[in-house]
């Protein structure tokens, strides 16, 4: 119980640790919590993490902007929004190509590994399988690359719509 109540005052302390800045000769900045020779406290205000803020709640008017987007943050109208994402579609696509003939390949090198042991393999059978499992996770690694690409295209189109 002693150990849980220390723990407890020490992480009220650390949060309320004052921060220093530091120039040296240079002019390099640096930011501490220890107290160096020359370096000024800085005063910052706490920040709230509840998130109680009345200008990110939103207000519920159909006309209002929407609760997401922060004030003051840069806005994309609509053409320059579907070019990014026609491009970025179309990244997609081309890795998701590479991404199938490279399983494609790695299938084949599976298989044609299974099918055949190497002269060493002949007396030693646990070589052959570990050989034979790396071609296999290779396979099941660019499986899930595949996959993934699809998931995001299947992402990118829905919100382009």
């Amino acid at each position: 119980m002693k150990t849980l109540a220390f723990c407890l005052l020490l992480s009220c302390s650390l949060a309320q640790a004052e921060v220093y800045k530091y120039i040296d000769a240079n002019g390099n900045v640096t930011f501490t919590n220890v107290p160096i020779k020359g370096a000024k406290p800085m005063h910052l205000t706490p920040l709230s993490t509840y998130g109680n803020s009345s200008k990110n709640k939103p207000t519920g008017n159909a006309g209002s902007k929407s609760a997401s987007t922060p004030d003051g943050y840069p806005n994309v109208d609509n053409g320059t929004q579907s070019k990014r994402d026609e491009s970025r579609r179309k990244i997609l696509e081309n890795e998701l190509a590479n991404e199938q003939k490279a399983l494609a390949d790695a299938q084949k090198a599976y298989t044609d590994g299974a099918a055949t042991r190497n002269g060493d393999e002949t007396r030693n059978y646990q070589k052959y399988l570990d050989r034979v499992q790396k071609l296999k996770d290779a396979v099941t690694e660019r499986q899930k690359n595949v996959d993934a690409l699809r998931r995001e295209l299947g992402q990118a189109t829905s919100s382009a719509q």
